[in-house]
Order: structure tokens, then C-alpha cells, then sequence
């Protein structure tokens, strides 16, 4: 392991990581400023969330010790990544930058921000099964000769800074914000199950690393005059192994957690809009109901007419109906 004094005193620049932050962070205190004026009550602890811990995760992560040794260390690298995908995301997220964004923007600006979100290709990556399965076949880079470029490249890291934490706020914004994707309760449970399978499979690419006595990306020539604290190529994708292996299984659980939240939440929703119908309304939404289902199953025959009634009343609100035609 490196010694403290070049763990605090590793800095370097990366153009792209200030990129992201400079216009984050002008944006959230746009929101907090308008919030302000408009009486809109924030949180403090949502503001220290996104500035203190989440982007300034994401500053470290870029500008400290991983940002310097990301290109010579795989372990390194690993660390950067997993934080970029997993935690940035994770801590930005508690501050809800889109309900922010919702509450302080004008009607136009609340207009062209849902247009957005609602794009087709944002849909399909804001999907937790599709962001879920990106972060996989990342990992899995991981065990190819891909390795070492997706390391070492100037370009490559252009894009893995950019790229890395957006895929992870795809993957945790639709769990911690409420508003972020409207999906019925079955479609949170398949959802739910995809990506605990998936954050279970994150650790198999570090189970892998640690276990194989192999270097996978085949660059097992060391660096010249490196310091004595830098380990040999083996030991380096051991301990890259290791990191992902924990991190992977670490973060499983604040994720499940947030997911069993938003379902909860998505069943009080759709047991409130089923309270204010009315009986008739019901009825309606029942032979509609049966209707799709006999045109699904490909019957000809009419269904049979409904007897039972609202719950809440104990009446045969349906009986007596004609049949579902």
C-alpha cells in the first residue's frame, strides 16, 4: 500500500472531470438560490449530500490519487471506476438534483426538462435493467486484454470520466427519485429481480481477478524505477480483484433498499388512485381488464359476467351486468 504522504499529496488535473463538476455545481446552486426565493423548503443535509460527499467524491476520485496512479495501477483504477459508477452516483443522488430542478424551474423549464427525461434513448438507458447490465460488461472488460488500453489511454479516460458516472446516475436516479420513472408495480419487481441478480454478478469478474493466477490484460512488465510500495502485476490484479469483489457486494445493499422504497411507495401510489374511483369507474376498469385478457389469450367465447363487488362495500356492484362482449 502507498505511503500517507503520497496518498495526500498525489494531484493532478483532469479537464474532463472539471467539466462535469464546474456546470453541477453552478446548476444546484441555481436551484437553491430559486428555491429560496420561492419559499421551496431544501434540506440542508440534500445540499451537503451533493456537494460535500457526492462531488467531492467525484473531485478526489479524478484530481487526487486515483486520478494520478489510475493509468500505472490496476487496483488504482478499479477504485476509480467502482467510485465513479457506485458511489458518486449513490451520494449526488440524496441531494435529488431533478426534484430540485422540478420544484425552481418555471413551467417552460419544467416542460423542456421532462422532454428530455422522456427522450426514447433516455428512457432506454435510464432503465435500471439496461444501466445495471452496462456496468456488467464493463467489469467484464476487465478480464480481457482490453484491460491495459482502457487503462492507459488518454482518450479511453476522456471517456470513462464522462461516461462511468452518468451510467451510474441512469442506475440509481430512477430509485431514489420519486419522480424520475413512473413504472408499475410488476415492472419494479421483474426490475428488482434483474438487478439483484446483475449486482450479484458484479463480483464474479473480481472473484475472477483474485483467484486466477493470471494476468489477464498481459502487461506484466512493471514500470521503470516505479517505488518500492508498488506491487508486481499479479499481486496488482489481486488486489483489484479484491476491491471489486467488495465493492460490488457492498453496495448491493443501500441499493436493494432504495429499490424496496420506491416499490413500497409505487403501491401506496396505485392504492390511492384505486381509493378515489367510484363504483362505476371500477366496473369500467374490470371489463376493460377481462377484455384485454380475452383478446391476449385469443378466446371467442364471452366471459362470464362479475358477481363480486368493491371490497369496500361488500356489494354486487357488477351483478346482473350483461357479459363482456
Amino acid at each position: 500500500m502507498p505511503p500517507w504522504d503520497v496518498l495526500a499529496g498525489s494531484w493532478t488535473l483532469n479537464w474532463a472531470a472539471v467539466c462535469l463538476l464546474v456546470p453541477a455545481a453552478i446548476l444546484y446552486v441555481r436551484g437553491l438560490v430559486r428555491a429560496h426565493q420561492r419559499g421551496v423548503r431544501w434540506r440542508v443535509w440534500r445540499s451537503v449530500s451533493f456537494y460535500a460527499l457526492g462531488l467531492g467524491s467525484f473531485a478526489v476520485l479524478s484530481f487526487g490519487f486515483p486520478g494520478v496512479y489510475s493509468h500505472d495501477l490496476r487496483w488504482v483504477f478499479t477504485l476509480k471506476i467502482t467510485g465513479y459508477l457506485f458511489v458518486v452516483p449513490l451520494l449526488v443522488g440524496l441531494g435529488k438534483p431533478l426534484t430540485l430542478a422540478r420544484a425552481t424551474l418555471d413551467p417552460a423549464g419544467v416542460a423542456r426538462l421532462e422532454a428530455f427525461l422522456g427522450h426514447r434513448l433516455m428512457r432506454l438507458l435510464g432503465n435500471t435493467i439496461v444501466a445495471a447490465l452496462l456496468g456488467l460488461i464493463l467489469f467484464t472488460v476487465f478480464l480481457t486484454p482490453l484491460f491495459y488500453p482502457l487503462r492507459t489511454s488518454p482518450v479511453a479516460d476522456v471517456v470513462l470520466t464522462v461516461a462511468v458516472p452518468m451510467m451510474g446516475l441512469l442506475m440509481t436516479v430512477p430509485i431514489i427519485e420519486e419522480g424520475a420513472q413512473a413504472a408499475v408495480n410488476a415492472l419494479i419487481v421483474v426490475e428488482f429481480i434483474f438487478v439483484f441478480i446483475e449486482l450479484v454478478a458484479d463480483a464474479i469478474p473480481g472473484i475472477m481477478m483474485r483467484m486466477v493466477p493470471q494476468v489477464f490484460d498481459g502487461a506484466t512488465v512493471g514500470l521503470l524505477n516505479h517505488p518500492g510500495w508498488m506491487p508486481n502485476a499479479l499481486r496488482d490484479q489481486q488486489l483489484a480483484g479484491d476491491l471489486l469483489w467488495f465493492v460490488a457486494e457492498i453496495v448491493d445493499l443501500p441499493l436493494l433498499i432504495l429499490m424496496f422504497v420506491r416499490f413500497s411507495r409505487s403501491d401506496k401510489r396505485e392504492a390511492r388512485s384505486f381509493d378515489g374511483l367510484s363504483d362505476d369507474q371500477l366496473a369500467e376498469l374490470t371489463r376493460e381488464h377481462l377484455a384485454n385478457r380475452r383478446d391476449y389469450d385469443g378466446l371467442s367465447v364471452t366471459e362470464p359476467a362479475v358477481s363480486s363487488g368493491h371490497p369496500r362495500h361488500g356489494s354486487s356492484s357488477l351483478g346482473g351486468r350483461e357479459p363482456v362482449r
